[in-house]
């Protein structure tokens, strides 16, 4: 098993979305399908694409036009050659928050 891949689904891990500068565009990248997470506590930072699941994401708490609440993201990726799903839960008014991988093949 790659050794990132193993960190990262272990606990959770500090996360942001610092490619984007405001609610609002994050808003518009998950409403594209597709967000950025970066895992800050690796060497240099991890930053990966979620391709979104809708039906697992939860916008319910966020209110992005007054940037309050938080949003639950969830989306598969490859990491390493190692298939993930990557879920995050993101604070809309710091952009940060908490996250972890779940490996779904080895």
């Amino acid at each position: 098993m790659d050794e990132l891949v193993q960190r990262l689904a272990e606990g959770d891990h500090p996360v942001v979305t610092q490619r984007y500068k405001s609610a609002e565009e994050l808003k518009q990248a998950i409403d594209r399908g597709y967000v950025l997470v970066k895992f800050t506590d690796t060497k240099g930072g991890t930053e990966l694409g979620f391709r979104l699941d809708h039906t697992a994401t939860d916008l319910s708490r966020a209110d992005f036009s007054q940037a309050t609440g938080s949003v639950h993201v969830v989306g598969n990726l490859t990491l390493n050659y190692v298939k993930v799903r990557g879920v995050a839960d993101v604070d809309v008014a710091t952009l940060a928050g908490q996250g972890h991988l779940e490996i779904l093949e080895q």
